[in-house]
């Protein structure tokens, strides 16, 4: 739903039962796209995102000249271009919300010969980008970006980069990312140093279409001046979506609920581990190897759950999922505590505060810390909270129904729709009562 004013309507309760896939991984949907399009040759993509972020990068692609069929039903086709190919396009870029899809094209433009800006809706717009901007720039890329390094992004072309070393002072799969594709055209080896594990999708599939990556944690490097060859690529489900109906079952009495074809990357399973740390019955099922991504089918059942300190090595591998965590945590015998994630207070929104309002409106004992939170659990209430138009919180929220006393409302959920378009159905489905209105 479109509408700005799009709201949640969650009555309390409920059970959570059945076998569903879950939208395909918003990381690798974007990844495919991208590397697709700077590839020679045919690229073909099946269980493809459809949501506004990943088409904005499609739309991207497209305005540079790639002939890009789909999506549909999750299948697209994109005619590669080669790493040289693309054309400068008419207008600014425009990345809707999604910052994965900016800071990452930040470092393709950086190596192009033509100029070009990156924009995005009002939220995106907030957000920082001075820290791919700052190591762009010591490549030799040439970027201009608002105050506070806020977009839009304007880049110079036809700049000479050359690769760095480069040690990232806070893990981030998104800068890793952009500094390794601006070093696909950067003289020599670049070269990045993680202070913790992230994602490492980039890696992995730059391999699947052919390109040497040197991974000897914790560094990572590729030298610039190959190519990429066209390959197939099957979208795992993303556990970033799984994850609010992992949640889900956790939580609701007398639920259980296999959830197929999920990517269970290493880098990615955080939301796993803290959750079983917690007391979660959660077995993971056939294991197998899918492009290169490992996916297997989870099943969930209720479980009672303790407070718990969050490991600070899982945070990273967790960043997207605590808002849904944050509800579990309320939902939990304890106290439960996180440290160590400035990082939330600069994703679609300040999710620390964001959570940390929306809960104690629900009744819940919540203190906010400047890198992170602490939730003492136990029985909350129902009420009216706003997602800042966050579609994370927005879908957190939701889940919270099935241990709420009461109704819940949730303003602002247009954004669900940039990672998760039919979240409405999929939860009705499996036994949430949520209606969606304007």
């Amino acid at each position: 739903m479109k509408l700005s004013k799009a709201k949640f309507i969650v009555k309390a309760g409920g059970q959570i039962r059945g076998k569903l896939r879950v939208p395909g991984d918003k990381s690798i949907s974007h990844r495919a796209v991208m590397f697709g399009a700077l590839a020679s040759g045919d690229t073909k993509v099946t269980g493809l995102l459809e949501g506004e972020d990943v088409l904005a990068t499609v739309s991207a692609f497209r305005a540079m000249g790639v002939q890009i069929n789909g999506p549909k039903n999750g299948y697209l086709e994109i005619k590669g271009v080669g790493l040289n190919g693309l054309s400068a396009p008419n207008q600014a870029l425009d990345m809707g919300n999604s910052g994965t899809a900016m800071r990452l094209l930040s470092g393709i433009m950086a190596g192009q010969n033509f100029n070009s800006t990156l924009t995005g809706d009002e939220s995106l717009n907030k957000r920082p980008m001075s820290r791919v901007a700052e190591p762009l720039a010591t490549m030799g890329a040439m970027i201009n970006t608002e105050d506070k390094g806020r977009p839009p992004m304007v880049i110079t072309g036809s700049q000479q980069l050359t690769g760095i070393n480069y040690t990232l002072p806070v893990a981030s799969a998104q800068v890793k990312s952009a500094l390794l594709l601006a070093g696909l055209y950067a003289e020599g080896k670049t070269s990045i140093t993680e202070p913790a594990p992230t994602r490492d999708h980039t890696e992995r599939m730059l391999r699947g279409f052919g390109y040497g990556v040197d991974s000897d944690y914790p560094k990572i490097s590729l030298t610039g001046g190959g190519k990429l060859t066209a390959c197939d690529i099957d979208v795992p489900a993303d556990i970033s979506s799984a994850a609010f109906f992992i949640v889900a079952a956790t939580i609701a009495k007398d639920s259980e609920i296999v959830l197929e074809h999920v990517g269970i990357n290493p880098t990615r399973i955080g939301i796993l581990n803290i959750l079983i740390l917690m007391g979660a019955d959660i077995q993971i099922q056939n294991k197998r190897e899918v492009g290169g991504e490992p996916v297997a089918d989870i099943h969930v059942r209720s479980a009672k759950l303790k407070g718990i300190e969050i490991p600070e090595d899982q945070v990273p591998l967790a960043i997207d999922e605590f808002p849904v965590i944050f509800i579990a945590a309320a939902c939990a015998e304890g106290l439960t505590t996180l440290s160590g994630a400035e990082e939330l207070r600069v994703k679609e929104s300040d999710r620390i505060a964001a959570m940390a309002v929306g809960l104690k409106i629900l009744g819940v004992d919540v203190q906010e810390k400047t890198d992170g939170i602490i939730i003492r659990g136990g029985p909350y209430g129902g009420g009216k909270v706003d997602s800042v138009s966050d579609h994370r919180i927005a879908m957190a929220f939701a889940i919270a129904g099935l241990r709420a006393s009461g109704q819940i409302e949730i303003d602002n959920c247009a954004n669900v729709a940039t990672s998760f378009p039919n979240f409405v159905t999929l939860a009705r489905n499996c036994g949430l009562t949520i209606e969606s209105v304007s």
